[in-house]
């Protein structure tokens, strides 16, 4: 049986669109910070990397400094990792500078029209869409923004809507 935190989670968020530069920096932030990691780690902590990046405040973490990264290494409560860590504080500085902002950017990938997965075997890992994202993430200097990365970032925010055929939480 599923985890309780990850069937809300699966039910109630993901898949929904979701917009806003914080919360899209939040996400993206996420992901990396899961890239090698079962997403349940870091759904259980999440309200700790919340409290530890300021709610994910993009000026906030952008302003962040070593002492800030040496702060973060020290905490228990999140993914102790010197290069995700650094690499939410470098995308946080590429999001300020992202003249449309970050949510803006990332919701041009949007793929509404993608057809609804039969089963699990037919979600992809990687599309052209993500392939595309994470180009241009890199290209305005984000860094843990991988093809396998952005898609799944793609999935949590509702670009895509790979919740299978059949699936309660597809219709919602």
């Amino acid at each position: 049986m599923a985890d309780p935190m990850y069937l809300a989670y699966h039910d109630e968020e993901w898949g929904r669109p979701l917009k806003g530069d914080d919360e899209v920096f939040e996400r993206v932030a996420l992901e990396a910070f899961q890239s090698g990691l079962s997403w349940l780690t870091i759904l259980r902590k999440r309200e700790n990397f919340r409290a530890a990046f300021d709610r994910f405040s993009i000026p906030k973490v952008a302003a962040y400094t070593e002492r800030d990264v040496e702060r973060l290494l020290g905490d228990a409560g999140i993914v102790r990792n010197r290069a995700k860590i650094e690499a939410a504080v470098n995308n946080a500085r590429a999001a300020l500078d992202l003249p449309e902002g970050l949510s803006e950017l990332v919701w041009r990938y949007a793929e509404p029209d993608a057809p609804a997965p039969r089963t699990m075997a037919d979600v992809p890992a990687t599309t052209p869409g993500s392939k595309a994202l994470a180009k241009e993430l890199k290209k305005h200097g984000f860094r843990f923004v991988g093809p396998t990365t952005a898609y799944a970032l793609m999935q949590a925010i509702g670009l895509v809507n790979d919740h299978v055929e059949g699936c309660v939480a597809r219709t919602r």
